[in-house]
């Protein structure tokens, strides 16, 4: 049960955002919601997140799995998680950006902090597994603007081969409109910042987007590989997504498959295009473009 002191916080953050910014509570509280696992699906303990892994030569690095706004550790990866458990990779996924007295629901606290987080969890990771180097592959803020914060400010570079983001948020978003309602309101882009900082960071104009648009999209040593659909209804206008920069690869989803539907909650739950095109970024010397037959596969 939550104590009762702790109702007070979670009931000022969704306050806060049912008031505001009504769109975004529904679409990413239910994007919050994990769902069922299928059949004979890996569980956390024996399936990612088991420190006795060992990359092996056909996959020589672990797979971080990075988690967006108001999402955690298990609920956004049911499905991406197993899929490449299955086919041989040591797979992690962590919990960041926490408030205190908020359970379940992550990615609030500030994204710099966060990237402090991962930076911790990274490190982690290749002790256990010994590898040098380890592909981050995130959805929304966890594949655009934290991971890119620990890697251009927090020197991540030199342990991270790769970044994969489905439907990052790697230049600020408009929230389809909805974040003018934080300067039309007195004071409403302060009480969200004060309250979830993790979202007024990721808003277009923040300090936290200027910052990071202060310096290059890339940095060396790094392979980058954006996932975008023109249906993201979060993080909008959706071309937002796209990096500039060397060794960055660019995909619309419905460049792949155009009759598929998928928005900004599942392209990082359930799509298994996007799937496929994950795979082709972590192991991109066999990698076979995707089309609409993997939805299937």
């Amino acid at each position: 049960m939550i104590g009762t002191r702790r109702l007070p916080r979670i009931r000022s953050v969704f306050r806060i955002l049912c008031t505001l910014l009504p769109a975004l509570a529904l679409v990413l509280a239910f994007g919050s919601a994990a769902p069922a696992a299928p059949a004979g699906a890996q569980t956390v303990s024996s399936g990612w997140n088991n420190y006795s892994c060992k990359p092996s030569s056909a996959h020589p690095r672990p797979v971080v799995l990075v988690h967006g706004t108001l999402a955690n550790s298990v609920d956004n990866w049911v499905f991406l998680a197993p899929y490449l458990v299955n086919r041989g990779y040591c797979v992690y996924s962590l919990d960041y950006g926490q408030l205190p007295g908020v359970p379940v629901f992550n990615g609030l606290g500030p994204v710099a902090k966060s990237a402090g987080q991962l930076s911790t969890f990274v490190d982690k990771v290749r002790k256990a597994t010994g590898a040098q180097k380890v592909d981050l592959v995130g959805h929304s803020q966890g594949g655009g603007v934290m991971p890119r914060y620990y890697l251009n400010f927090l020197d991540g570079a030199g342990k991270v081969n790769s970044l994969t983001g489905l439907a990052p948020s790697n230049h600020g978003t408009t929230l389809s409109g909805l974040t003018k309602l934080m300067d039309l309101i007195p004071g409403a882009r302060e009480a969200i910042h004060g309250t979830a900082p993790g979202l007024t960071d990721q808003a277009v104009g923040s300090d936290f987007i200027k910052k990071m648009n202060s310096r290059p999209d890339t940095v060396p040593g790094v392979r980058y590989t954006v996932i975008a659909t023109k249906y993201d209804e979060v993080v909008t206008p959706y071309r937002t997504a796209y990096l500039s920069g060397p060794d960055v690869r660019n995909i619309l989803l419905q460049d792949r498959c155009s009759v598929d539907l998928s928005e900004h909650l599942a392209i990082g739950t359930i799509d298994r295009v996007a799937f496929k095109e994950v795979t082709n970024a972590l192991d991109p010397s066999h990698a076979k473009p995707a089309t609409c037959a993997d939805m299937v596969s």
